[in-house]
């Protein structure tokens, strides 16, 4: 598959958008209900480390990145999210998106990634641990779904 991956732009916010809500419908990529209007995505989300995947004029994926840790002590401890289109999963496109923030993140002050995938996520959890990034952890029932069922969620994390 041929894409390329570059700098997120506010005008990609709408295909973005769609794909977040592809994430909502599948019921294992985030436990939010709504994809957010741009502002909000924006205004919650790191201005560095935004990248796109496209393909024939089509975003495929992005990836961006939001304050782990707010205390002092913790600067440089993000949480990564990741997002691929229905349809372009498993051709190497949120692997692809993974290692452009690893490359690039550690200009910013980034020295920890951190994803909490849905346990029921495993595609998810196989690409971090292929990228790298190790389970520290499991936090059983820890939110509900969209269907009001308490799910788990695996926490990983990279050191770059």
């Amino acid at each position: 598959m041929d894409f390329k991956i570059r700098e997120a732009l506010p005008a990609d916010y709408p295909g973005i958008k769609e794909i977040y809500a592809q994430g909502i419908e599948s019921g294992t990529a985030t436990f939010r209900t709504k994809a957010p209007e741009y502002e909000e995505w924006d205004g919650s989300h790191l201005p560095f480390c935004r990248y796109v995947a496209e393909s024939c004029g089509i975003i495929i994926g992005w990836t961006s990145l939001t304050l782990g840790l707010t205390r002092g002590a913790y600067r440089g401890v993000t949480e990564l999210s990741i997002y691929v289109r229905d349809g372009y999963r498993r051709h190497g496109v949120g692997y692809a998106l993974i290692e452009e923030v690893k490359k690039n993140a550690s200009r910013f002050g980034v020295w920890t990634l951190e994803s909490r995938i849905c346990r029921r996520n495993t595609g998810s959890i196989r690409l971090h641990e292929k990228c790298g990034f190790r389970m520290v952890g499991v936090r059983e029932r820890i939110a509900k779904d969209m269907f009001g069922e308490w799910q788990d969620t695996v926490e990983m994390e990279l050191r770059i």
